[in-house]
């Protein structure tokens, strides 16, 4: 959700999450006693998977899906949820938010990059502590001093670089890779991560916990959100809990490592 700032300028207060992929299932017809009551392709795929390490299609025990599934998080098998992928569009985010988010190695990234996009007029997010606190006009105003810096930076750079590259692509994206060293960690980005259910379930427990970062945290939960409409046989073994002010955090019932 994105507003205007009483300056003027694009301010977003909370991310936008939105689902753009996920794996889908197909039986090849190998073993046709098995018969699953799975809902969705993500639960089927992991039964899938997990039954063929013991080849156990018969389904002796009479499990139905969610049973089977919850046997196998109780166990701790956790590899069978590394099969399913969800790929998720972000924006509304800070760069300071992304540097945190970068650190989960399993996810794959695609980014705004600012060597090749104009960030003249690049938006900003305000972090939750100096909203509560009336601080936004402040902050934004550093944060256009920056922006005013930068542009100053590119086109200086432009100029000097006009003589040795004459290729305005080039001169333009050296400029800016340049320039964005002045911008500040609150500028707004956007990105598409994917990654598997697994990788997913540890994001949200690390991210959603009550010592997470606030910006972070909230990303968290609308992910949660997604994820859950996928594969409730997995994330609805995470809760929210919420506090008198009504933030939430991601309480996880698996210890997801």
């Amino acid at each position: 959700m994105s507003h205007d700032s009483p300056i003027g300028d694009v301010v977003f207060a909370e991310p936008e999450v939105a689902l753009v992929g996920f794996t889908s299932f197909r039986n090849p017809g190998w073993f046709p006693e098995w018969q699953t009551d799975a809902v969705g392709d993500a639960a089927s795929l992991l039964e899938f998977a997990g039954r063929l390490c013991y080849l156990s299609f018969a389904n002796p025990l009479h499990r139905s899906n969610r049973q089977y599934l919850d046997n196998i998080l109780a166990r701790q098998h956790f590899s069978v949820m590394e099969h399913a992928s969800v790929s998720i569009a972000i924006r509304g985010v800070s760069r300071s938010l992304t540097h945190e988010l970068v650190r989960h190695r399993h996810f794959s990234y695609s980014q705004v990059s600012q060597r090749f996009v104009n960030e003249e007029d690049a938006a900003f997010v305000l972090p939750i502590e100096v909203r509560e606190h009336g601080l936004d006009a402040d902050v934004v105003e550093a944060a256009r001093e920056a922006r005013r810096a930068y542009l100053e930076l590119a086109s200086a750079l432009s100029r000097r670089l006009a003589e040795a590259e004459p290729d305005r692509t080039e001169r333009r994206k050296r400029a800016r890779q340049a320039a964005r060293c002045v911008l500040p960690n609150m500028t707004e980005t956007a990105l598409v991560v994917t990654g598997n259910l697994r990788a997913w379930a540890t994001f949200l427990k690390k991210r959603g916990a009550p010592e997470a970062e606030p910006e972070i945290r909230r990303l968290a939960l609308l992910i949660h959100e997604i994820l859950n409409d996928i594969a409730p046989e997995i994330f609805e073994h995470f809760h929210v809990d919420r506090d008198e002010a009504g933030r939430g955090t991601l309480v996880a019932d698996v210890d997801f490592e």
